[in-house]
């Protein structure tokens, strides 16, 4: 068959050298083929040939199950069951395997089942062909096994609730207790393979967990204990902590299955020795960790009824959160987690408990303890560690849910004296993991307390210098600043601790004291006051040399000092700092030599600082305090001649704008007189650059002050929209829009303001037809941001009161709007519909649909006979990989109905239908042709 061969020949390309370009188009070549109806009896004609290679095979079997998913609706019952005969023949025909198209001929067949009411009974039909043969009950077991899995979870094929229900009863339900039977039965047969029991074991789980054998039903059967047996063998060990697992995890309703926990129970509890046989062993460890932590937390309420009898599973787990290997740990988290909540709850709690989670801590603080050798650790095993000790750090805080903050801070404390004792024979690891320990618990801290935290601040200045313990008391520092708020009489040894940080030599550690001081000003900004000028000489002295990170946590922290402030008290302080800044941004300006890039990096660096500082303050309300009066107008005299000198540097660019931005919020109303030379320089910048940051500041100045009626602030909004404009339509002649997706997005986003509070602009200018060209090139870009903006501006445009006025007469301005929109729209609707159907059935984001649907809806009511015409050939180029034509042809119908009925709710039902199709579609297609 020619079929056969082009398969064969696509296929193959999938194993030879990479070619990008072919591996898509074969495998768009095999989609396609894999809708096609020929793909049945060609796939048959493959799997049945005794002489084709095995990818062909599998990728044959593969077809079967993706076509039972996706194409049986138009297939009338004797065929469906002739397909039924088609897969069973193939199932004999692989029952051996290999086991990858064994699989899939299995789930074909489960979907086949679901789908075909005229198929009494599938599971008892597949017990009779294949039960009887030792030699094809691998390939029954396999489809018991899938059944329930394909049923529950294979939300793909197109059925009914209703259906579904009934099938799944008669599949499953109906079954249930023949499975049970079948399954006890094999396992106790003379000579059942190891292969045998490994499968009876999966299919047990699979209907385990469908919820469909119960294991009540269980009780005298063979199963339970022929489990726990096998997890003796290590041929059946995995699959058999798998399965005592599921049983375990189905009896967690205690009072319906008291009668199989009694069963149970003892077993688990048997294992408990083999921990130490085993402990040499970590997979097995590992196996029975996963057991005895899913009995903890099924039966936790037993635990702490009857810890006499139940306390032993603790023990165990609590050995496993002991074992050495940190992959096997953290299987134990989720059990201390929910017994701390569980006795939380509870007015008193046996003893027993509260001793287990001491132990507890004490095995989370040692393995919190950094290897003797940390240069043994490579990269991502350093930073993997790292993780995984701020998981154990939510552990700690489990212990002291039960044990209470206090205690667990007094023994952490103690571990760490005494490890000082030692003197020199101390490792820096026994006192750094408490102290991380300290900082993991430090949120539960009461900022009242009185005997652990202070114990914990005078032991700082003790502690050795190494830069991993210094690193963690700083961490420290930063965690229990609102303990320090309510004890200010730390706070000068707390900055002279901090400031030591600064100076080490070790950058993590001069990472942590800036996070230090960030915190301790943020929480105690109103002590810290009188400590400014202090900060303020250090930045002098100290300022240089300090990396950027550390700086402007700093500066973060002056910030927050000067919030605390009374208002003309800050204003002086903050013009303070700024004027340092804005000094050198002026000396840079003045420059008449070339600036080296080391200047420009560290004017970026200024700017960066004085940009937190106003981040984190703000503003000082309406009425600016008399430092500040005419800040505004000097701050502007500087940055002017700063933009047109290096307003082409992109750093410069970036970090100018964003302080100008927080400037316009600082000083709000004040800065009316100069934004229309803001907007100006923004407007010449972006001319000059096409960086979209000035479109950006722009946009943030029309959006605060863009209903001023200011002629000449106007006049500016009108200057930057047709200049910005302008130098757009250059820029896309230049190069695609998906290559500046950040300057479309600023320029849409400034529209959207000006639309909202500048139409007198936007709709009369030149430039309007220009904005909704590049809002329709925003549609083809794959970012939800600036398909959202583009979708936005155009709804808004359409919806807009002028084109069906409310009232009559309409203002005077809106038959000006709706002369200037009106034309646009007739000239260009057909490409936009062809742009909003093709990003519906491709790229736009689901939430985006309601837009669309918006804007069709007017397009039918304000143009119903141009949309009539414009529909038929853009719908006829939607490809066929992306919308089948039977949704084209429903779509086109539903919106010519809904024109000439004028109904145009209907427009949604169309919209949203094809949008369905489309979706469908592409999940088949984002599948792949070879994956199962």
């Amino acid at each position: 068959m020619a079929n056969v061969q082009a398969i064969l020949s696509a296929l193959e390309v999938f194993s030879r050298a990479p070619d990008k370009a072919a591996i898509e188009q074969a495998n768009t070549w095999l989609q396609d083929f894999q809708h096609s109806s020929e793909a049945w009896s060609t796939c048959n004609v493959l799997l049945l040939s005794p002489d084709a290679p095995l990818h062909a095979k599998i990728f044959a079997a593969q077809t079967f199950r993706t076509k039972v998913t996706y194409d049986l609706a138009d297939m009338s019952t004797p065929d469906l069951l002739q397909l039924r005969e088609t897969l069973l023949k193939a199932l004999e025909t692989y029952h051996a395997g290999p086991r990858n198209i064994l699989l899939q001929i299995c789930l074909a067949i489960s979907g086949l089942a679901l789908q075909l009411p005229a198929w009494e009974d599938p599971v008892q039909d597949m017990i009779d062909a294949f039960g009887r043969n030792p030699a094809t009950v691998p390939a029954l077991l396999q489809f018991l096994t899938v059944l329930p899995e394909e049923i529950t979870t294979n939300t793909k094929i197109p059925i009914t609730d209703d259906e579904y229900k009934e099938r799944a009863s008669k599949l499953l339900t109906a079954n249930a207790t023949k499975v049970t039977d079948l399954l006890s039965m094999y396992l106790q047969a003379p000579g059942a393979t190891f292969t045998v029991q490994t499968q009876i074991f999966n299919a047990l789980s699979s209907w385990l967990a469908a919820g469909e054998i119960v294991v009540m039903s269980l009780l005298n059967s063979p199963l339970i204990p022929y489990s726990f047996q096998a997890l003796s063998s290590e041929e059946l060990f995995d699959s058999a902590v798998s399965v005592v697992c599921d049983l375990i995890h189905e009896t967690q309703e205690v009072e319906d299955n008291m009668p199989v926990i009694e069963l149970i129970v003892p077993q688990v509890i048997a294992l408990k020795p083999k921990l130490v046989d085993y402990k040499d062993d970590p997979e097995k460890i590992r196996g029975l960790a996963r057991i005895f932590a899913e009995a903890g937390e099924a039966y936790r309420s037993l635990l702490l009824h009857h810890p006499e009898t139940f306390f032993p599973i603790v023990e165990a787990i609590g050995e496993c959160s002991a074992y050495p290997d940190l992959d096997i740990v953290p299987i134990t988290f989720s059990f201390w987690m929910r017994l701390a909540q569980s006795i939380g709850k509870r007015s008193s709690v046996s003893p027993l408990f509260l001793d287990a989670y001491r132990a507890l801590m004490n095995v989370i603080i040692r393995h919190l303890h950094f290897p003797a050798e940390t240069a043994s650790l490579t990269g991502q095993e350093a930073d993997n560690f790292r993780s995984f000790r701020h998981v154990m750090g939510d552990t700690l805080k489990d212990c002291c849910y039960v044990l209470g903050t206090e205690t667990c801070l007094i023994a952490a404390y103690e571990m760490i004296t005494n490890a000082l004792s030692k003197g020199p024979n101390a490792s820096w690891q026994e006192i750094e993991a408490p102290l991380f320990a300290m900082r993991s618990i430090g949120a539960k801290v009461d900022p009242n307390d009185d005997k652990a935290v202070p114990k914990i601040m005078d032991l700082i200045p003790s502690l050795p210098p190494h830069p991993r313990v210094r690193y963690a008391a700083l961490l420290i520092i930063s965690r229990y600043t609102e303990w320090i708020n309510k004890h200010p009489d730390y706070i000068p040894f707390q900055l002279q601790y901090i400031s030591a940080g600064f100076e080490d030599s070790d950058q993590e550690v001069n990472a942590a004291a800036g996070q230090a001081l960030k915190f301790l000003c943020q929480d105690c900004k109103r002590h810290l006051v009188e400590f400014l000028p202090q900060l303020h000489t250090y930045l002098a002295t100290m300022g240089n040399k300090l990396v950027q990170d550390d700086k402007v946590q700093v500066y973060e922290a002056i910030a927050y000092v000067i919030s605390a402030m009374p208002m003309e008290q800050a204003a002086q302080s903050l013009r303070t700092f700024s004027l340092d800044i804005l000094e050198h941004v002026h000396a840079l300006s003045a420059k008449t030599t070339p600036p080296t890039k080391e200047e420009l990096t560290s004017i970026a660096h200024d700017l960066e600082n004085l940009e937190v500082m106003l981040g984190v303050i703000q503003s000082f309300g309406e009425h600016l305090p008399a430092a500040c009066q005419n800040t505004h107008q000097e701050a502007w005299a500087v940055f002017e001649p700063f933009l047109v000198k290096y307003g082409s540097e992109y750093s410069i660019c970036e970090r100018t704008t964003r302080v100008l931005r927080l400037g316009l919020t600082f000083f709000g109303p004040a800065t009316l007189p100069i934004l229309p030379s803001v907007l100006a320089r923004m407007a010449s910048c972006f001319e000059a650059t096409g960086f979209s940051s000035y479109l950006w500041m722009a946009g943030k100045i029309i959006g605060r002050f863009g209903n001023e009626e200011d002629p000449t602030l106007r006049s500016a909004f009108q200057d930057i929209f047709e200049r910005a404009s302008n130098k757009l339509v250059l820029m896309l002649q230049e190069k695609p829009a998906e290559m500046m997706p950040d300057v479309l997005e600023d320029y849409l986003q400034m529209l959207l303001q000006m639309i909202d509070y500048a139409p007198d602009v936007f709709f009369p200018s030149p430039a309007f037809p220009i904005a909704f060209r590049v809002a329709m090139a925003a549609l083809t870009l794959v970012h939800s941001d600036i398909v959202f903006a583009a979708l936005d501006l155009l709804r808004t445009i359409f919806s807009h009161d002028c084109l069906a006025p409310a009232s009559r007469p309409p203002p005077p301005k809106f038959p000006i709007y709706a002369a200037a929109i009106r034309p646009v729209v007739e000239r260009e609707g057909q490409a936009l519909t062809g742009y909003l159907l093709s990003g519906l059935v491709g790229d736009f984001p689901e939430e985006s649909i309601g837009m669309v649907v918006s804007i069709f809806r007017v397009l039918g009511g304000l143009w119903p006979t141009q949309l009539h015409a414009w529909l038929p050939p853009v719908v006829a180029q939607l490809p066929t990989t992306a919308v089948p034509e039977q949704a084209k042809n429903s779509f086109l119908a539903d919106i010519n109905t809904s024109i000439q009925s004028g109904d145009f709710d209907k427009v949604k039902y169309a919209v949203r239908s094809l949008h369905r199709a489309s979706r469908k579609a592409r999940e088949r297609r984002r599948a792949g042709p070879m994956d199962g």
